[in-house]
């Protein structure tokens, strides 16, 4: 796995969120970021993800979720405070068709895989990113052939291709059905908590439902991330009009 290290400034004070562990999945220190006309997106923000597993974020619009995504993907560059992880990490967007850019499954699975791999590894390996997110014998499928929730799914398992450990989820079920939200969510649930080489994925979300599949989850206020609790106590506050500050 490729180290993701970025400094532009000294280190931020400690915070409730960032605990001290010898090793974290990614962590996030003193991060700041403010667009050309000075607007300040995320402040003095800090994460630690201790372990593998579907961690969520939930936040109003212009809270800085999605800027810190593209931060972490490294689209854009902080401008003060450090991004850490030993993961490649791939983000999946809240429309599929945004993503998926070849006509058939296989053919877009390929577009992120190793180059230098044979043919007998890449279909085995094709084979098995379907399997995994539910999608096996669709090899061949064309993907306008596709409900959104085998879309998203696709979206996933060719992230998964490309050799990315940290799955970035923006609002992956906005656009979905309710039986194709639960179908992504279970998918995802599973590859975080399955015995061997469980995945680590950071889920956005605005359906406080989601927040209980969660193996923790915290709110996103003002360019700044509270602390994690449970995704029940956190569903709970949210739903009683209550947040940490």
């Amino acid at each position: 796995m490729r180290r993701l290290l970025r400094r532009a400034a000294a280190s931020a004070p400690a915070s409730p969120l960032t605990p001290e562990t010898a090793t974290a999945e990614l962590r996030i220190t003193g991060l700041s970021h403010r667009w050309a006309n000075g607007q300040t997106v995320l402040d003095d923000c800090n994460l630690v993800i201790p372990k593998p597993g579907l961690w969520m974020l939930v936040g109003c619009n212009g809270s800085g979720k999605s800027t810190l995504f593209r931060l972490i993907a490294g689209l854009i560059e902080p401008q003060s405070g450090s991004i850490s992880t030993d993961h490649q990490s791939a983000l999946v967007f809240q429309n599929p068709d945004h993503q998926l850019l070849l006509p058939s499954c296989s053919s877009d699975l390929l577009l992120g895989m190793d180059q230098g791999l044979g043919n007998s590894e890449r279909r085995e390996r094709i084979r098995l990113r379907l399997e995994e997110l539910g999608l096996a014998g669709l090899e061949r499928r064309p993907i306008h052939a596709l409900s959104g929730g085998q879309k998203q799914r696709l979206a996933i398992a060719g992230a998964l291709a490309s050799e990315a450990s940290l799955l970035l989820l923006d609002e992956p079920t906005a656009l979905l059905d309710p039986d194709s939200q639960s179908s992504v969510l279970a998918a995802v649930q599973e590859l975080c908590r399955r015995p061997e080489a469980p995945l680590t994925a950071l889920w956005i979300t605005h359906r406080l439902e989601e927040l209980t599949c969660a193996d923790g989850a915290a709110e996103m206020r003002a360019g700044r991330i509270g602390p994690w609790m449970s995704g029940i106590k956190l569903q709970r506050r949210l739903q009683h009009g209550s947040s940490d500050r």
